[in-house]
């Protein structure tokens, strides 16, 4: 396998880690807050993802800091596509609407 073809999945599978991590910790927040024992699913969640996570990295990154580097990179990048796509919805911005529910 060439070189760049090797540096190229390792930023895939931090892009896949990430989007594990980050997807798994919207989707546990999401659950733990409708279930009536949420320390369960924080807990359990944290445990499962964070090995999930450390196991990827050590079986990407082996020896070499530039294939961490990239499976880093994926990571922080999946974060942010994580973060953009979770982002609740905007709140209504009609003036009109906003007087009125305001109006005495």
């Amino acid at each position: 396998m060439t070189e760049f073809v090797t540096l190229a999945l390792s930023l895939a599978a931090g892009l896949l880690l990430g989007a594990f991590f980050f997807g798994g910790l919207w989707w546990t927040v999401v659950m733990g807050l409708a279930s009536p024992n949420p320390a369960l699913w924080f807990l359990g969640s944290t445990v499962l993802r964070m090995a999930v996570l450390l196991a990827g990295l050590a079986l990407i990154g082996r020896d070499d800091w530039r294939r961490w580097s990239l499976c880093l990179l994926g990571i922080v990048l999946a974060r942010m596509a994580v973060k953009q796509w979770t982002r609740p919805s905007a709140a209504p911005t009609d003036m009109a609407e906003g007087q009125a529910r305001h109006a005495s």
